[in-house]
């Protein structure tokens, strides 16, 4: 059960010293949007490299933009350790996945609350993780969409049938009230962004939120 707390809620200004504040989590999640792909514009590579030198811990850089073909392999090239694309927006799924994996990082494949997972279970051999969003991609601070659930154990029940360790990512709106419900459908990776920065102690945000999905572990 790992925690991925999203820098999205942080304070922009001071990066480094908000990362030291996550010390304690599994990943640092890195939000990029191009303003195209979603309706907002957050960082880029530059920002990403700057970041994994300071970082304490591996970043999760989350690409919500146009064209990860070509940008992708970048992300893991400049210090991501896990790179997801957003499988709407790749031309070809199966290279983008294979270049982050030939570029040294985790690869994984993210869906919009409205795409479903079927059409791309024959991906999971390239996938390091699957990122199931529980909002629409764009902005933080959203409600969370409990009817992402039933998707999130259908990839479960894929990744078993296929064998292979394939982690399962939630995003959007996971808190102390629904991460229980996220890991019992089978997650394991949870990004939470207000939860945690908006908790006057991040470190212990992180530590809570983590027991309460292992006690609900799938």
């Amino acid at each position: 059960m790992q925690i991925s707390p999203s820098i999205l809620s942080a304070d922009f200004a001071n990066l480094e010293s908000e990362l030291q504040r996550i010390s304690n989590a599994d990943w640092a999640h890195v939000d990029v949007m191009d303003g195209h792909f979603v309706p907002n514009l957050t960082l880029g590579l530059p920002v990403v490299e700057a970041l994994a030198k300071v970082s304490p811990i591996p970043l999760d850089c989350h690409l919500m933009i146009e064209d990860p073909d070509r940008w992708a392999p970048r992300y893991a090239e400049a210090g991501g350790s896990s790179v997801t694309f957003h499988v709407e927006a790749a031309h070809d799924p199966r290279e983008v996945a294979r270049s982050i994996r030939a570029a040294g990082a985790r690869s994984g494949m993210a869906l919009k609350p409205g795409t479903a997972f079927p059409p791309y279970e024959a991906l999971l051999p390239e996938l390091d993780m699957v990122l199931v969003m529980t909002v629409e991609p764009g902005f933080g601070g959203q409600s969370f969409m409990a009817d992402q659930m039933p998707k999130v154990a259908q990839v479960r029940e894929a990744v078993r049938r296929h064998g292979g360790e394939v982690w399962i990512q939630v995003d959007g709106g996971v808190s102390a009230t629904t991460i229980e419900q996220c890991a019992e459908a089978g997650a394991d990776v949870f990004v939470a962004g207000s939860a945690v920065y908006g908790a006057d102690d991040a470190a212990r945000a992180v530590d809570e939120l983590r027991e309460l999905a292992t006690r609900h572990q799938h």
